[in-house]
C-alpha cells in the first residue's frame, strides 16, 4: 500500500510539510509506504477547459509543460492521497487549486481514477479560514467518490513562521490520528 502527498505550499519543509510528516509517521508504523511530493516552485496553470482528457481518455492531461501529469500518474498509482495546503486567503493555494482541478477534470474523462482511492487533507494556518480551505479539498475528494477518513478534530495546524506549527499540539495530535485512521481504512479496503 502506498500513501502519495502533495504539499502545496510555496515554502518547501515548511509548516505544511510538518503536518504530513506526522500523519506520514502513523501510517509508517502500519507498514505503508509514503511519498511526500513538494510543489513549491513549480510553475503550471489551472484547467483550460479544452476537453481533450475527454477525447483521449489516456489518463492525462493536455497540458504537458509541467508536472502535473506525472503527479497524476502517481495519484493514479497510490491508495491514499493526501492533498496539503497552507491557507491563502481563506482557502488552498492557487498551485493546489491547478492539481485539483486538472487532475480531477482527467480522473472524471478517465473511468473516474480516484475513485474508492482513501483521500485526506491537511491545512496549515496562521489564524483563519483553514475550515473553508479544508472544505475546499474534501469536495474534490468527495466529487471523485474518494474515502474520506475523520480524525479528533479538523485535519489543521496553526504556526506562521517555520517549525511555529510543531507547538500546536492538539493540531499535531489530529495529524497523528489522521495518520492512524487511514492506516486502518487502507487495511480494511485491502482486505475486501
Amino acid at each position: 500500500m502506498k500513501v502519495i502527498a502533495f504539499n502545496g505550499s510555496a515554502r518547501r519543509d515548511g509548516n505544511t510539510a510538518a503536518l504530513v510528516r506526522h500523519v506520514f509517521s502513523e501510517l509508517e508504523k502500519e507498514g505503508i509506504e509514503t511519498e511526500l511530493v513538494q510543489m513549491a516552485g513549480e510553475r503550471m496553470r489551472g484547467c483550460i477547459a479544452c476537453y481533450k482528457c475527454w477525447q483521449r481518455k489516456d489518463g492525462r492531461c493536455a497540458v504537458t509543460d509541467d508536472s502535473v501529469n506525472e503527479w497524476i500518474g502517481k495519484m493514479a498509482a497510490a491508495d491514499g492521497i493526501i492533498l496539503a495546503s497552507p491557507t491563502y486567503f481563506a482557502d488552498i493555494t492557487s498551485e493546489m487549486k491547478a492539481l485539483v482541478d486538472r487532475s480531477g477534470m482527467t480522473a472524471r474523462a478517465n473511468g473516474e481514477m480516484f475513485r474508492r482511492k482513501v483521500g485526506a487533507a491537511v491545512i496549515a494556518v496562521r489564524r483563519g479560514g483553514a475550515i473553508h480551505a479544508f472544505d475546499s479539498l474534501n469536495h474534490f475528494f468527495l466529487i471523485s467518490q474518494m474515502i474520506v477518513p475523520g480524525s479528533d478534530y479538523w485535519n489543521f495546524g496553526v504556526g506562521r513562521d517555520i517549525g511555529e506549527v510543531e507547538k500546536d499540539e492538539e493540531g499535531v495530535a489530529t495529524m497523528r490520528t489522521l495518520g492512524e485512521n487511514m492506516a486502518w481504512l487502507l487495511k480494511k479496503l485491502t482486505s475486501l
